[in-house]
């Protein structure tokens, strides 16, 4: 994915030059490489959306009426104008941090604007962050899945080696993710291109066989659809939901392609190409109302069925590489707003900086992934599990955008109600409909929200509370540095880098050290390493250096939530300012610290021993900072909490 500079009004800048050929050129590879990353998981909606919403309102096996198959695509076609179209594409797009998207970027924005219920913000950001990795390990089953379900309809003896050939694609998927997407990449705009035409050609087919269905754009038969039916229409609801899973991605993505190749894309290709393939589709229907058994892949004739199959496991594919990107982005987010403990980061690309592997989060959703495909087996299935984790953090984004509106863009609270207030509307009513399916599946993504929420909370309570424990037994570091240069120790050449959490007080490595040693470096430096609230910090922002006493000094770095934090590139920038740094004749003195439970603890129990079990999975300090393991020096100690 390549990174891009937001211009103010929405567009993209060109990385290098100022050519307007040059630019037209970048907002255009932008534009396709928006196609193929942003909107793949809701470009295969199609495979099942359509399916799924009408036989939530008849039933399998019983026909579809006129007035029923209008009704759903009159919801379904403004369930992309509301939600996707004005919600996210208009407003949501504008609502960046520092040119960054996504619901921690959101919360970070909402945290930094508010000054009471913070922590509110914070508990927002943590339920829609859980959310997101149900819908990261849901949408790779179920897109799959479906894709190659078409096999069945060429002929149904594949139906035994639909599960196996999705666990297979879906293994491999995961395989080759330690290689990086760079190469992969370049193909998925252009592939996700064809398959939009490809969809739309088959939809205007149709629609040319019966022109009817263009009455769904009026919204009464939407209405009159949920009124004349009851819970059965409330229900169908929840199934029509489906169409617009992955909007998410709209906002997640706006840093990587900017809002102007976004809104481009929605418009003028993927809304046109969804909207004519579901009235295909309810034109098939209507026309044959077997046809509800697999609507999508019957609007192709019997010689492009195969190759439809494999367009849609590649489009699939290509969702499904999208959304386990957000994953590992989103975890990395989380831990430098202090949600997760450390884990480990490879860089997968020299030149673009967002691609990133992340081993133990690839193994936990291949793991989750497989589950899925194995407890459910069909996509129609999993289908009821889908809905409830993306409706759920859109309603968390809309609250999250209140405050955004409100506090940020100075709106009163009575214009920010008038303008969110509806989309959180719409958001809850779907909500509520997707709880319905809690008993067939949708207990899945809540019980896994939990289990991740349980997790964030820990670990920031956990942290706070071991900050604030060790803080209380900390020597001030002014009054320590008085009385080392009033009576100094036994001096050794070269510099000596403390790593501490808390830059006011001496590091527990360097009372150890003094303690063990009794000898004191000639340069030393206290070292902290804080998170802004922001995506990144400039280099101009990146090191503060202030002088504790003639042969000590306390040296901040600070590194965006969306950064991976490098210590010795950092400090480089260092001796610009003035500080003679030599990473060869520098010893980095590390703390290292064995948690055991307190007798008395702040947290019950089984809190507790999360919190530790969580520390001792957290990645070492030195691995995580990017210092260089022949300088780095551990020091043990033990810590109860």
């Amino acid at each position: 994915m390549s990174h891009s500079i937001a211009a103010p009004e929405g567009g993209v800048l060109p990385a290098h030059g100022n050519g307007e050929t040059q630019s037209k050129a970048s907002f255009w590879g932008l534009t396709l490489g928006s196609i193929g990353v942003v909107y793949g998981d809701i470009g295969t909606s199609p495979l099942y959306a359509m399916r799924e919403s009408v036989l939530a309102a008849v039933g399998a096996g019983n026909p579809a009426s006129e007035t029923v198959v209008l009704g759903i695509l009159s919801l379904i076609i403004w369930a992309l104008l509301l939600i996707v179209t004005a919600k996210y594409v208009l407003i949501l797009l504008r609502a960046d941090n520092h040119g960054e998207g996504g619901t921690l970027a959101l919360m970070a924005l909402a945290h930094r604007a508010i000054k009471k219920g913070g922590g509110a913000v914070i508990l927002l950001g943590v339920i829609s962050g859980a959310l997101f990795y149900g819908d990261a390990i849901i949408t790779p089953a179920l897109s799959v899945l479906s894709a190659v379900e078409g096999l069945k309809i060429v002929t149904p003896a594949f139906d035994p080696y639909v599960v196996p050939l999705t666990i297979v694609i879906l293994v491999a998927l995961f395989a080759v993710q330690s290689r990086g997407t760079a190469s992969v990449a370049a193909f998925f705009g252009p592939i996700t291109l064809i398959w939009f035409i490809a969809i739309t050609a088959a939809g205007l087919w149709h629609i040319g066989q019966n022109l009817e269905v263009l009455r769904a754009f009026n919204p009464v038969y939407g209405f009159s659809f949920l009124l004349n039916h009851g819970m059965i229409g409330f229900v169908t609801l929840g199934a029509v939901f489906l169409v617009v899973t992955g909007s998410e991605a709209l906002y997640a993505d706006l840093g990587h392609f900017g809002r102007g190749p976004i809104r481009f894309a929605w418009l003028v290709v993927v809304l046109p190409a969804l909207t004519i393939n579901y009235l295909g589709q309810g034109a098939l229907v209507l026309a044959d109302p077997k046809a509800i058994e697999n609507p999508f892949f019957l609007l192709y004739p019997d010689w492009a069925l195969l190759p439809m199959v494999a367009l849609a496991t590649a489009a699939t594919v290509i969702a499904s590489q999208a959304v386990i990107t957000g994953a590992y982005s989103l975890t990395r987010q989380a831990i430098g707003l202090g949600l997760l403990p450390r884990l480990e980061i490879r860089h997968t690309s020299e030149s673009q900086f967002g691609q990133i592997y992340m081993p133990r989060v690839n193994t936990l959703l291949l793991i989750g992934v497989l589950l899925l495909v194995m407890l459910f087996r069909s996509s129609s299935a999993l289908a009821s599990a889908y809905g409830i984790a993306v409706t759920g953090t859109m309603v968390v984004t809309a609250m999250m955008a209140f405050v955004v509106v409100w506090k940020v863009w100075k709106w009163s609270p009575f214009a920010a109600a008038l303008l969110i207030v509806p989309f959180l509307f719409i958001d809850l009513t779907f909500l509520a409909a997707n709880l319905l399916k809690v008993a067939e599946g949708g207990w899945m993504p809540l019980a896994l929200g939990g289990v991740i929420m349980a997790l964030m909370y820990t670990w920031r309570r956990g942290s706070r509370a071991l900050f604030e424990k060790t803080r209380r037994q900390e020597t001030p570091l002014e009054a320590l540095v008085a009385m080392l240069e009033k009576k100094p120790p036994q001096r050794v050449p070269g510099t000596a880098v403390f790593l501490t959490s808390d830059p006011a007080s001496a590091p527990t490595a360097l009372m150890h050290s003094l303690k063990h040693y009794k000898v004191l470096h000639e340069k030393n430096v206290i070292l902290t390493v804080e998170t802004a609230d922001t995506p990144r910090v400039g280099d101009a922002e990146r090191v503060r250096i202030e002088p504790v006493g003639k042969t000590f000094s306390r040296v901040v770095l600070r590194f965006g939530f969306m950064e991976t934090p490098n210590v010795p590139k950092a400090l480089a920038i260092a001796r610009k300012l003035g500080w003679h740094f030599d990473i060869m004749a520098t010893s980095f003195f590390l703390s290292r610290r064995s948690l055991k439970p307190a007798a008395r603890s702040s947290m019950p129990g089984w809190q507790d021993r999360l919190f530790i079990g969580l520390a001792r999975a957290a990645n070492d300090a030195t691995d995580y900072f990017q210092i260089p393991t022949g300088r780095v020096v551990e020091v043990g100690t033990q810590v109860t909490v």
